[in-house]
């Protein structure tokens, strides 16, 4: 039974490179929400595990792929045995403004078409994925953000989290939005703030690993959550990359998160 009132997918003849993509009618977004799907061609697959990558501000569902080449690097580093195939669930963030940030506001629930949504329609649409795929989450930017917001908050689903040059608070989403701070939820709450949200379920956590270019402009944020999460004892990869916030460094660091998930599958 589907989830979904309505549910198209890309027909096989006509797609390309391994890419799906599917779109589906959710009550959390209002209306309809796409996903790109890369779908590894492998004898007798079953069980796949998924990566659900989620993209930063201006984009959409198509971008990890098309400014990334996201499945061309997934494909290249398991033909050459560097990884076990993985899906890669590639969303839309909602298509809110500028970007979502993944959370809930404005009457559109964005985190849970992500955790929700994506999932079950990738299970219900992708055959070799199955109630048995473990899943993992990661992302840029805002994406970066919604991946160790989400990773954290739900790790029940999630088995490991990775960011690249991530956002670490709500509260420096204007640096790349025109939508006012008060469109999205109020910055003293402790789940708009990623060391709080993990603070918070430190109990139970996955596994975090994340990354930021050393001329990011996001760098500091990212220095300051990696303290905070060591003065806590929190378990945690973090790594330094000469780059900047831009998709040279995300292409080429999405490597280290496929790598990182590898390891714990």
């Amino acid at each position: 039974m589907t989830k979904f009132r309505t549910t198209e997918v890309s027909d096989p003849e006509f797609e390309s490179n391994n890419l799906r993509f599917i779109t589906v009618k959710t009550n959390n977004l209002k209306g309809r929400g796409d996903i790109c799907v890369f779908v590894p061609k492998v004898d007798n697959a079953k069980d796949l595990p998924v990566v659900i990558l989620l993209h930063g501000v201006y984009g959409s569902a198509w971008i990890w792929a098309h400014k990334a080449g996201a499945h061309f690097t997934a494909n290249k580093m398991i033909e050459n045995g560097d990884i076990k195939p993985f899906i890669l669930a590639m969303p839309s963030d909602g298509l809110w403004g500028d970007g979502s940030a993944y959370l809930p506001h404005n009457g559109k629930n964005f985190e849970n078409w992500i955790v929700d949504d994506v999932r079950h329609a990738v299970l219900e649409n992708i055959d070799v994925a199955s109630k048995n795929s473990t899943f993992f989450i990661s992302g840029l930017s805002m994406g970066g953000y919604g991946a160790l917001h989400l990773g954290v908050k739900y790790p029940h689903i999630f088995k490991a989290i990775s960011g690249h040059s991530s956002i670490t608070h709500i509260d420096q989403m204007p640096l790349f939005v025109e939508e006012p701070q008060d469109s999205y939820p109020d910055t003293d709450l402790d789940e708009v703030s990623v060391f709080r949200t993990i603070l918070k379920n430190k109990n139970n956590l996955p596994k975090i690993r994340f990354d930021c270019g050393k001329d990011d402009l996001l760098i500091e944020h990212n220095r300051k959550l990696h303290r905070e999460l060591t003065d806590q004892n929190i378990t945690h990869v973090y790594q330094e990359f000469e780059g900047k916030h831009e998709w040279d460094y995300w292409r080429e660091h999405l490597k280290d998160t496929l790598l990182f998930f590898d390891g714990l599958i």
